[in-house]
């Protein structure tokens, strides 16, 4: 038997790694199932039975007692392998937990209830919950205890996962919701529900739906547990390069279970924002929040559903801004676009859905089959340096179907997966007509102070994704060879069509210049669209994104102290639009033109290539891009038990992770050809001249501001004067993460220690940069940038190419007292330490400041706060109650921007650069000004038993109990060669301020 494992083992890997080779498919599930290893008496069977629904699972130990149970689901399992062996223990998500039956268990007094019993629900048993320690992975699990009762600002499942080290979730001053893992951006995160990834392959933020939304990604009532993997994750998860968030969603059980409730608060339960109290005003606001689930079975231990709704009505108080850099101007506008700054509010709504039913026929299968359901509207574009006239309005709906066949055979499981998704985001603007733009004018450029009237074109759009998927994962989980191995490997297969409205035909956007001498008369720009006719084009672009997607996994027990977990992946993605769009030929032609302001004989081209551009690089026949074929991504990693008894581990990994580029980009090129978007230029009446001497430039009429058809008259039948053009690079990458760790954790009693060092490097970020040089391929020249020099007939050349990247050192150290009844407290502490440096703002795609993303400086990050500390507790009170509380600090996050130094050029040719810069903080209870961010909440509930097993409840939470104002908005000086930072204290602030919510409820 052992020859013959041994041969399996030998032909399993090498069969993996020979059609990873080949294979031009590849991308995998992410399980929420956990892992159940151990030993016990040899050749025995073993069986684990979920005492909430009554399944079986069933296996047998080797000749050396081992043996392996994968594919289980989180929750409470009675487990036995033979008399004596009896166990009951309770597995987290996504965990490798070890139980060892070997030894005969003190008889219990009474078997535990079924009644009582759990699979990730709202009731508990009495069970030993088994803590995954074995493993190189960097993160944490969120239990349900968390979720229940730590105080919330919105119920979003992953606001907890900010108390897991490396994390952050914030709450912008618009009310939007994101979630950060170390020092990169949110669209770096990937989110997995029940093995289902919800990553966003159009929008940034990361999960589908989730950028520039007040809303809950998934119904929270839905939500069991959850596993927050900060690096270092295993071979499964794909289409990541920072942190991965898996959860599992409750199941129905043999008993029929339900909670409702209804969440509220208002204006008149807040304390006024930094801006209201300047103004003496204060907003109008209100939440309303309030949904149900119910579970219950079908058939007994056979099969059961789950069902959920959950909905928002927001009214959320937002405060319109100058930009840092425009902010001088404000006293020099009109007193009507002045009086736009200051309080204003935004509406939302949400309808979350989700339901599942899960069927065992047998103790060897199990199928599943679940939807859910996301639909929201929601006023956007307001606050920042955006008036609420040019507010829009946005569509975000978003639909996913999966059905699940699982099998488990003596030797193997396995899960077969199809899915479906269909999401979209359409913003549409609120009003139509001209858009104002009062912009400040400096020695190199003109930040803009205020955005009025109706919405940018930009602001209309129709971005989308759907199509199915399929995926299959095996595990092999009887395997031998200098020790035991429990061996993965899958692959996906998805078609998921894309599809990019980038702007509409509406609302052009006059621009008037700010100076000491006041606003200027007339516009001395306009921006505006006109369609392409008579070409078949379309400004509206679709295509079929074919992702694939293979990796192998071997978690090995070395020894009954080391673990190697040792993977790799491969990942595949094809987007025909990209691979397949062909350069306009006028655009060509352009570009291979004499240069009109070069001697004659230099084409634009050739000006291009001195500035280090070279133009057959971008330009695309159809035939010479093709999608990149080197992820290849090996995930390494070990633990060891220093005494065999997992109380003291040390664990570390190196893995490298690739995300993607996300069709949000790479659609520009096609859209931008069937609808141009134009900038054009009037000249001064009375200089006579075009601002910073622009092309194209025009005469002013008031006639422009009646009618967006006067403007596209100006430019004739065919004419493509002040055309932006957007070239790719015709060899893009996927951007990727190289992640290495280190660390030890500890069970010192009851509580469970970990202390990490991570260096996070990330390399081929997306960016936009200006391809526009001068004849003599300069950047620079006067201190100008050539905005002028665009492509000859067109506007300016818009290059997109790789290279944002981070460099970030973490340490990351938590501790935690789980929950228990038996003490009635839990406690968490987890504190980050962040050095990290980055060559771009990692909010920013658009890079133009400098001639290339390379030529752009390493500076300190303004994505993590260098200290950062997050603590939770929570008690069972006396009378039925239960009370928890928060504490969150966090040093400043850092400025990042332009600052110009007269006097001073710098070896681009300027004399403004990048920098960086850290503005003062606020003092806590006692201490130094030392801390950005400083946030207190509480929370109290109250259980009332009203029988037959119905409990009524009443919640109350304090947010930001002390008031404090955790500023947003910067204020830069730059004096005597320096950039000093520091907050507008009349701003936003994130999170909220002192806010009441009331929640009533019953479980039964």
């Amino acid at each position: 038997m052992l020859r013959l494992k041994k041969r399996l083992l030998a032909s399993l890997i090498t069969g993996s790694v020979a059609t990873l080779a080949a294979a031009p498919n590849v991308s995998w599930a992410q399980t929420a199932n956990a892992t159940l290893r151990g030993t016990g008496p040899a050749n025995a069977e073993v069986t684990a039975r979920n005492v909430a629904t009554g399944s079986v699972r069933r296996t047998r130990t080797g000749a050396d007692g081992s043996y392996a149970l994968p594919g289980l689901q989180p929750g409470t399992y009675q487990v036995d392998a033979g008399p004596g062996t009896e166990r009951t223990v309770t597995l987290t998500v996504a965990s490798t937990a070890t139980l060892n039956l070997g030894q005969p268990q003190p008889v219990a007094p009474s078997a535990p209830s079924a009644a009582n019993a759990t699979t990730l629900t709202g009731v508990s048993v009495t069970a030993t919950t088994l803590q995954e320690v074995k493993t190189s992975e960097v993160g944490n699990t969120i239990s349900l205890r968390q979720i229940q009762t730590i105080p919330q600002i919105s119920r979003n499942f992953l606001e907890f996962a900010d108390t897991v080290p490396g994390m952050v979730f914030t709450v912008d001053p618009k009310g939007n919701t994101s979630l950060r893992g170390g020092a990169m951006n949110t669209s770096s995160v990937n989110v997995y529900i029940d093995g289902v990834g919800q990553k966003s392959y159009v929008k940034e933020g990361g999960v589908s739906g989730q950028f520039g939304s007040q809303g809950n990604p998934f119904p929270q009532l839905a939500i069991g547990e959850y596993k927050v993997i900060t690096s270092n994750y295993k071979a499964e998860y794909d289409q990541i390069s920072s942190a991965a968030v898996t959860a599992q969603t409750k199941s129905g059980t043999n008993e029929f279970h339900g909670e409702t409730y209804y969440r509220y608060t208002n204006d008149a339960f807040r304390e006024r924002t930094p801006a209201e109290r300047d103004s003496g005003t204060k907003t109008p606001s209100n939440e309303k929040e309030y949904g149900f689930a119910l579970g219950g079975p079908i058939i007994k231990d056979k099969m059961h559903f789950f069902a959920t709704y959950e909905a928002k009505r927001f009214d959320t108080p937002i405060t319109v801004v100058p930009s840092a850099d425009g902010a001088p101007g404000v006293p020099f506008l009109p007193g009507s676009v002045a009086s736009q700054f200051g309080p204003a509010g935004l509406n939302f709504k949400e309808d979350l859905y989700f339901g599942k039913i899960d069927w065992e026929p047998t103790d060897r299968d199990r199928f599943e089959a679940s939807a859910q359901i996301r639909q929201e509207d929601q006023l956007g574009g307001v606050g920042n340096q955006t008036a609420a006239s040019a507010a829009y309005t946005t569509r975000n709906n978003d639909k996913r179907y999966a059905l699940r066949w699982q099998h488990s055979g003596d030797l193997y499981f396995n899960e077969l997966l199809l899915t479906y998704e269909d999401a979209f985001n359409a913003p549409t603007a609120l009003n139509y007509g001209n858009g104002a733009v009062y912009t400040w004018e400096r020695a190199s450029d003109d930040p803009v102070i205020i955005e009025t009237g109706a919405a940018n074109p930009l602001a209309t759009q129709n971005k989308g994704q759907k199509g199915p998927a399929i995926q299959d994962d095996l595990t092999f989980n009887d395997l031998e060879w200098h020790g035991d191995h429990v061996i993965k490997l899958g692959f996906k297969k998805k078609m998921v069509t894309l599809h990019a409205a980038d702007a509409a035909d509406v609302n052009p956007q006059f621009y008037y210049n700010v100076t000491p001498a006041g606003t200027g008369s007339t516009p001395y720009k306009a921006f505006f669209t006109k369609p392409v006719t008579g070409l078949g084009l379309s400004p509206t672009v679709s295509t079929k994104s074919h992702q694939f997607g293979a990796y192998v996994q071997d978690d090995w027990d070395v020894t009954d102290k080391l673990t190697l977990n040792l993977g790799v992946r491969w990942d595949y993605e094809r987007t025909p639009s990209y691979t397949n769009f062909v350069t306009p030929a006028n655009v060509v032609a352009a570009l291979n033109s004499q240069d009109p302001n070069a001697p004659a004989g230099q084409t634009y081209a050739q000006s291009l290539a001195l500035g280090g551009i070279d133009v057959n690089d971008y330009i695309s026949s159809g035939r010479n891009r093709s999608a990149y074929k080197g992820e290849w991504q090996p995930r390494l990693g070990f633990s060891y038990d220093l005494f065999g008894d997992e109380a003291h581990v040390i664990f570390g990994g190196a893995g490298r992770a690739y995300d993607r580029d996300l069709y949000d980009y790479l659609q520009l090129e096609t859209t931008k050809s069937a609808l141009p978007q134009y900038t054009i230029y009037f000249r001064d009446p009375a200089t006579g001249l075009c601002h910073r001497d622009a092309t194209p430039c025009y005469d002013w009429d008031p006639a422009y501001l009646n009618g967006l058809a006067n403007l596209q008259a100006l430019l004739g039948p065919s004419s493509n004067a002040g055309t932006e053009v957007d070239l790719l690079n015709n060899h893009l990458k996927a951007p990727y993460s190289d992640q290495f760790s280190l660390g030890m954790r500890n069970q010192v009693g009851d509580w469970n220690t970990s202390a990490t060092v991570t260096r996070i490097l990330s390399y081929d970020g997306f960016a936009f940069t200006l391809g526009n040089r001068y004849p003599n391929g300069a950047f620079f020249q006067n201190n100008s940038q050539p905005w002028g020099n665009g492509v000859p007939g067109f506007g300016a050349l818009i290059v997109g190419n790789n290279g944002i990247q981070t460099r970030t050192t973490q340490v990351l150290l938590s501790a935690e007292k789980p929950y228990t009844r038996e003490s009635h407290w839990g406690a968490t502490f987890a504190y980050t330490f962040t050095h990290a440096k980055q060559n771009r703002d990692i909010n920013e795609h658009y890079s133009f400041d400098e001639a290339t993303i390379g030529d752009y400086p390493f500076i300190t990050s303004n994505a993590a706060a260098k200290h950062r500390f997050v603590a939770t507790g929570n008690v069972d009170g006396p009378w039925g109650t239960t009370l928890s509380a928060k504490l969150t600090l966090a040093t400043p996050l850092p400025y990042n921007g332009i600052s110009c130094y007269p006097g001073v050029e710098f070896p681009t040719g300027t004399n403004c650069t990048p920098v960086a810069a850290t503005p003062g903080g606020s003092r806590f209870l006692f201490g130094g000004k030392i801390w950005g961010y400083r946030d207190v909440d509480f929370q109290a509930t109250k259980n009332f038993d009203l029988g037959h097993g119905v409990t009524l409840f009443g919640r109350f939470d304090v947010l930001n109990v002390f008031n404090w104002d955790n500023f947003v908005d910067y204020l830069p000086v730059v004096a005597n060669g320096q950039t000093t930072v520091s907050y507008n204290r009349t701003g936003n602030i994130t999170f909220v301020p002192r806010t009441f919510k009331f929640e009533v409820g019953l479980n039964f």
